[in-house]
């Protein structure tokens, strides 16, 4: 498929990056594991640290979808679309998880990174698997910006809760 082609080295860095990214977030989980628990974490890491994970691995699907040897676009479509639904039911999960933690008031920019952007990312994987029939190339572009935004969105939501946490438990020897 000529047209998936075309997107292999933009998938196999997207994929492998977010291969790597996995692997480092369970690495820096394990190092902050030692800290002191905070109340309400199980419930706060179920809404702010899970959701790093499954966006990471979301784009290492989303790699292995669009570098697989499909004889036509269809079944790649099909995929990509039925991961953007699946993330749009995960995304209403992770909010009702956001809303009922204590641990931690979210503000602007984690309700942005946290719930505003990876539903548009989802939601556009989604539109895309409609949008293949009308614009081959423009729903390509549209799940390479998909992919590329849960990426960048699972870096940001990483060093958040890194920084978080470095930050909290330093003020809390004090």
């Amino acid at each position: 498929m000529t047209s998936l082609t075309e997107w292999a080295n933009f998938y196999v860095i997207v994929g492998s990056s977010a291969g790597a990214l996995i692997g480092l977030q369970f690495v820096v989980i394990t190092l902050i594991a030692n800290m002191p628990i905070t109340r309400d974490l199980e419930r706060a890491s179920s809404a702010f640290a899970t959701p790093t994970v499954v966006h990471f691995t979301s784009v290492l699907v989303l790699a292995a979808i669009i570098c697989a040897p499909w004889h036509g676009i269809t079944p790649a479509a099909a995929g990509w679309g039925v991961l953007g639904l699946v993330g749009l039911v995960y995304e209403i999960i992770v909010a009702r998880r956001v809303g009922a933690q204590t641990a931690y008031t979210p503000q602007f920019e984690d309700l942005l990174f946290h719930l505003v952007l990876p539903s548009v990312a989802y939601a556009t994987l989604a539109g895309s698997w409609y949008a293949v029939r009308m614009n081959l190339h423009g729903a390509l572009f549209a799940v390479g910006a998909a992919a590329l935004v849960l990426l960048l969105v699972g870096i940001h939501n990483a060093w958040d809760t890194v920084t978080y946490h470095i930050i909290t438990h330093k003020g809390d020897q004090h």
